[in-house]
């Protein structure tokens, strides 16, 4: 599984270095890949854009741990 998070302006502004660090600490041993990714073109939404398998969301930081449960791990 591969998730693409943006580290592009907008979404380093709303805590993208904050949703990968969740991120990486939830994965643990999980076959998930987490690179960046630049602009995906939804920058007006107040979240971080985050692309799971090219699927896009929108996650806050505070909502890391639901989204990873929801859209990663009960896929894996």
């Amino acid at each position: 599984m591969e998730v693409q998070v943006c580290v592009g302006s907008a979404c380093h502004l709303k805590g993208s270095y904050e949703v990968v660090e969740k991120l990486k600490k939830l994965v643990g041993e999980d076959a998930v890949k987490i690179s960046g990714s630049f602009c995906c073109g939804t920058c007006g939404d107040p979240r971080v854009s985050v692309k799971v398998n090219g699927e896009l969301f929108h996650v806050a930081v505070a909502e890391v741990e639901e989204f990873y449960e929801k859209e990663i791990r009960s896929k894996l």
